[in-house]
């Protein structure tokens, strides 16, 4: 049985990225070959001359919003609020510093709340408020960095910790695979002939937390929404056909192509939840190779990876300590091809 303990490595805090590089496609990628293990250096802009009209990338195109608000308790003590995810009209599931009983109302300036459920690890809100609720949080809301980042230059991370291609709000944490292209190499790969598809994967908070023997008993992780439009599904189907690699940006979309595809590797398209939780020895339906960041110790993520890679996980990533890679939201990137 797979141990949480065999996915830990030693990380020099030092490698762990704390600000987004001023060019984004300019940061270091670690390639690796599956056939052979084998392993070469490059810039992550220089995809572009390894990529053509065999190639298809998936980008999630989720928007990371302001998720982080700080406010008061009608006692007048301070209270800050993690919004994960909306629940109904007007409702939204947040994580709550300090804990916060049914009944409670909140005050947030130009949004007002009161909680209306109470569980074990998160609340649900109901607001007040006129006008736009995102644009609101867009005024008085902050942008959810990971706990590793020590940086609250808040105008600053709000445009780094985003895709340039970001489309619909919904992620509590970035799609951070996909933070390293620019519009510039996005165009200069459709003009090559890659065919670019995008998903919709609203990133939660759980992608970070360790995986829980709770997962592995269950085989399954936190739920995150996703969408698949039909003409997209369509599309990758056709590409799959006609021999085309397929290749995440990210662990999300290998998420979502992973989950809405039937054994014999046919997506269809559709909208709703996954708790898909990838680890070995899972074989891959629909997903031929993978671009992502290097990860956290005993994280699903890592455990993605270990899933498409084999053990050979371990001597790259000491391979990237050594060579000083940088880790993590704001680090350097890795193509498993």
């Amino acid at each position: 049985m797979i141990k949480i303990e065999d996915y830990d490595y030693q990380l020099p805090s030092e490698l762990i990225a704390q600000e987004a590089l001023k060019n984004r496609d300019e940061c270091r990628l670690l390639v690796v070959d599956r056939e052979n293990n084998d392993t070469k250096e490059g810039v992550f802009k220089d995809i572009a001359s390894d990529l053509g009209e065999d190639d298809v990338l998936v980008l999630n195109e989720s928007r990371v919003f302001p998720a982080r608000l700080i406010g008061k308790k009608d006692s007048g003590g301070k209270v800050e609020l993690l919004l994960l995810r909306k629940t109904r009209e007007k409702e939204w599931e947040a994580i709550c510093r300090p804990g916060l009983k049914k009944g409670k109302r909140l005050d947030f300036g130009e949004l007002k709340g009161e909680v209306t459920e109470n569980w074990e690890e998160a609340i649900e809100i109901r607001f007040e408020f006129e006008g736009d609720f995102w644009k609101i949080l867009e005024k008085i809301g902050k942008t959810p960095i990971p706990p590793y980042i020590q940086n609250d230059r808040e105008n600053e991370i709000r445009k780094d910790y985003q895709t340039v291609y970001a489309n619909s709000y919904g992620s509590a944490a970035a799609p951070t695979a996909g933070l390293h292209f620019t519009n510039e190499l996005l165009e200069k790969l459709l003009k090559k002939g890659v065919q670019i598809e995008k998903v919709n994967l609203d990133v939660g908070l759980g992608t970070f937390k360790p995986v829980s023997e709770k997962n592995l008993e269950r085989g399954k992780l936190h739920s995150e929404h996703f969408e698949l439009r039909a003409e997209v599904a369509d599309r990758l189907n056709l590409a799959k056909k006609q021999g085309k690699r397929i290749i995440a940006v990210g662990t999300t979309s290998v998420r979502v192509l992973e989950a809405m595809s039937d054994e014999k590797g046919n997506l269809r398209g559709g909208s709703g939840e996954t708790d898909i939780f990838i680890y070995p020895p899972y074989k891959f339906k629909f997903v031929d190779s993978l671009l992502t960041n290097f990860h956290l110790p005993k994280s699903s993520l890592l455990m993605l990876v270990s899933a498409l890679m084999g053990e050979a996980w371990r001597e790259v990533y000491k391979e990237a300590v050594e060579k000083r890679y940088r880790f993590f939201s704001f680090g350097d990137a890795m193509w498993i091809r």
